[in-house]
């Protein structure tokens, strides 16, 4: 286990470099003079010529990306255009906020996902089945920022049960991890069903049941354990898709994580802060994916490095 997690944190180093190259290429791929862009359409040349030199845009391209890794490596994104202070500590107040809504949301997720799942694999074509998946495909269906708007719309609005934006109390949280935590719960809850029955009719679930063994241990001790490399596959792209949902759930809901930062600094130029609030989502993607790799061993111990 030591090795395989060795070799695969080795692994994520090339992975880890081609995220660098492709979010230096961000200020890069903007149409025409990235420093006219950030400056504005109507800045003067003197203006413009002294935010290009301010981004270092006048280096040749390799003297530009090693001197970018060379400040990530000190731990230095940059500098914010518009405040003038580092990017790093832009980032770091908004971080853990949209690290906890994306984690609550995955929990709610998860939670909901697999029980919907092994309930719906267990009662199969009937009522309980039809219904869950019905839900599911509701829930698959409904983009995020459709539910956050109809949840404040009836819920804070209509009969005032719960605030309508901000984060830091645990009403406060409810709506949103529910608007980004719904579709992952329907992808989960649907893999987990065609995974559950592709295992419950394997000939080894057929002799446990054979044994005598009860049908809540054959579920859950034999079937479940088996069923969850996929789910866990799908728990781990779906963070992906958390991450990436954050930036309308914090719009709609008024919270100050690193989604709306994102939004923020678009609409003001700030490129280096959207460079550095990117990269950051980027590493922790490819963290939580090591991870789930990581778990495949542990839920299957014949699964090996190659």
């Amino acid at each position: 286990m030591f090795h395989f997690i060795i070799r695969r944190l080795l692994q994520t180093i090339p992975v880890i470099i081609g995220v660098t190259i492709l979010v230096f290429s961000l200020m890069h791929l903007i149409p025409g003079d990235a420093a006219q862009f950030i400056a504005g359409e109507n800045a003067p040349p003197e203006q413009v010529e002294l935010m290009r030199e301010r981004l270092g845009l006048n280096d040749p391209l390799h003297v530009q990306y090693h001197r970018y890794m060379s400040n990530l490596l000190q731990g230095d994104l940059g500098q914010s255009v518009r405040s003038s202070r580092p990017v790093i500590d832009e980032i770091r107040p908004r971080f853990w906020t949209t690290v906890q809504l994306a984690f609550y949301s995955m929990v709610v997720s998860v939670f909901i996902g697999l029980i919907a799942g092994v309930v719906s694999a267990v009662r199969q074509y009937g009522t309980s089945d039809t219904l869950l998946m019905l839900v599911a495909l509701f829930g698959l269906s409904m983009p995020n920022f459709w539910l956050g708007l109809m949840l404040i719309r009836y819920i804070s609005v209509e009969y005032m049960l719960l605030p309508p934006s901000g984060w830091g109390t645990w009403q406060q949280s409810i709506l949103p991890v529910l608007t980004l935590g719904t579709a992952g719960a329907a992808i989960i809850a649907r893999m987990t069903r065609s995974s559950m029955l592709d295992v419950i009719n394997q000939d080894y679930i057929r002799t446990a049941r054979a044994k005598g063994l009860s049908e809540r241990v054959v579920t859950y001790r034999h079937a479940l354990k088996n069923a969850l490399i996929p789910v866990v596959t799908v728990v781990g792209l779906e963070l992906g898709m958390l991450l990436s949902g954050t930036i309308l759930t914090e719009t709609v809901f008024a919270i100050n994580g690193m989604g709306r930062l994102i939004v923020d600094n678009i609409n003001s130029r700030d490129f280096p802060v959207v460079q550095g609030t990117v990269l950051v989502f980027a590493l922790i993607f490819v963290f939580v994916n090591m991870l789930v790799d990581i778990s495949y061993r542990y839920l299957n111990k014949r699964i090996d490095f190659n």
